[in-house]
């Protein structure tokens, strides 16, 4: 198949060099001001070894592909979305939170969307160079299925992904966030990693309250969550592990907070559920952003 890659960060970079790997065809759509020096050789370092694959760049998609993977950061998605200039067979996007569906269906149509989530500590080293440091673990829509198994089925063979399908939307979409949103709110608030956050009563206190929080506002969105499945998953992670967010808001980027958080407080509002620590947390967030920017 022919793929499209939008947004050549550390997932989109990752997802396109494993898929050159395995012999499909890749585009990568990069900044009009990257085209030129974008290099076509794309390296992949993973934990049992390196891969490489090769991606034609361009700025603007023009041509016909089965597959559009987009991996932008979430508040840069409309605006990424004016260099698709055709309509992709399927849109498969793997942005965090839940928001960002509805607004791909009403620009691509709502058969041609296929959420997904996907699970993966990585990084980008350089243009075309990027770093897995843990195991990719890729859930897709059972809508997909029946296009996707086969890929899917090569991605877990030849490079070690744990890949499945969900019937279940909400399902698919909230449980990645009911992790995704405790741990990046925490570990931004305090500055901590996992295993500092474990050590200190308070703020594991209010990790699990952010658990509870967001796993009830994911079963009034029709979601089966579960608080108890969702913590075990932090007691596996490791203790020097830290979320993106924190990443980013000690290197003075932007943040996903309203994407991330931004659904839980929102739901809250809109199910009649008190999210107190998540819009505390939110609110301490943004405030460390804001000193970081002045």
């Amino acid at each position: 198949m022919k793929h499209a890659v939008l947004g050549m960060g550390a997932i989109g970079g990752l997802m396109a060099t494993a898929l050159s790997s395995i012999g499909e065809e890749v585009i990568a759509v990069v900044r009009h001001q990257k085209l030129a020096d974008y290099p076509e050789q794309l390296s992949l370092q993973q934990p049992t070894g390196a891969v490489s694959g090769t991606a034609r760049s361009v700025s603007k998609l023009i041509e016909a592909v089965d597959v559009l993977w987009i991996a932008t950061k979430a508040y840069h998605l409309e605006s990424s979305l004016e260099t698709i200039a055709t309509t992709p067979e399927m849109v498969v996007p793997l942005l965090n939170g839940v928001d960002h569906i509805t607004l791909l269906r009403l620009r691509f149509g709502p058969d041609r969307v296929v959420p997904s989530t996907i699970a993966v500590e990585a990084n980008r080293l350089e243009e075309g160079r990027f770093e897995q440091r843990s195991v990719v673990r890729l859930s897709v829509a059972a809508s997909g299925e029946r296009v996707l198994a086969p890929l899917l089925a090569r991605l877990q063979e030849q490079l070690g992904f744990v890949c499945q399908f969900i019937a279940n939307e909400e399902t698919l979409l909230w449980s990645k966030l009911c992790f995704l949103a405790p741990f990046a709110l925490v570990t931004s608030a305090s500055g901590k990693n996992k295993g500092e956050i474990f050590a200190d009563a308070e703020w594991k206190a209010k990790l699990h309250a952010a658990i509870a929080e967001t796993v009830a506002v994911a079963k009034a969105s029709g979601a089966v969550v579960e608080a108890q499945k969702i913590e075990a998953l932090f007691d596996s992670l490791p203790d020097g592990m830290r979320s993106s967010m924190l990443k980013d808001l000690l290197a003075g980027r932007q943040l996903e907070l309203d994407a991330i958080a931004g659904p839980i407080v929102r739901g809250g509002a809109q199910y009649g559920i008190s999210v107190p620590t998540t819009s505390e947390l939110m609110a301490t967030v943004q405030s460390r952003a804001n000193q970081a920017h002045e």
